[in-house]
């Protein structure tokens, strides 16, 4: 059977191979992870492209609940296209919430970068800011 090891594909995602065997347990791979004559898990470029929304999804934020949530529809097939567009719509606005988060941050963290760089003669317009 020809497909990648899981070495190959932890190689490939920049997941290790104990998180390659996490996901497989906890039900995150859309379809599941075929073996060879040897027993060894032998992966397909499809796997390698879910696992890739995966590292998506949780970089993003999304809990491994949702993730699995999404997964086991995905894995369903057609018919709950609704369900699967309202786990995503859900995760969208808490990220959408996170990044406007994050932009307050990022606009108070470049003031005081700014005030800072004036203190030590770095920049010549210096905000007021308190430290």
């Amino acid at each position: 059977m020809a497909g990648l090891s899981i070495g190959q594909v932890a190689e490939r995602t920049g997941l290790s191979v104990h998180t390659l065997r996490f996901y497989e347990q906890e039900g995150l791979l859309a379809q599941p992870v075929q073996r060879g004559a040897t027993g060894r898990r032998v992966y397909s470029e499809g796997d390698v492209d879910w696992l890739g929304v995966c590292i998506r999804l949780r970089a993003s934020g999304m809990p491994l609940t949702d993730i699995r949530r999404y997964t086991e529809l995905v894995r369903a097939g057609q018919g709950n296209e609704a369900e699967r567009l309202e786990v995503l719509r859900e995760h969208q606005e808490r990220v959408l919430a996170r990044m406007r988060e994050l932009d307050g941050c990022l606009k108070l963290i470049t003031n005081k970068v700014a005030v800072y760089e004036g203190r030590l003669g770095l920049r010549d317009d210096i905000p007021e800011c308190t430290p």
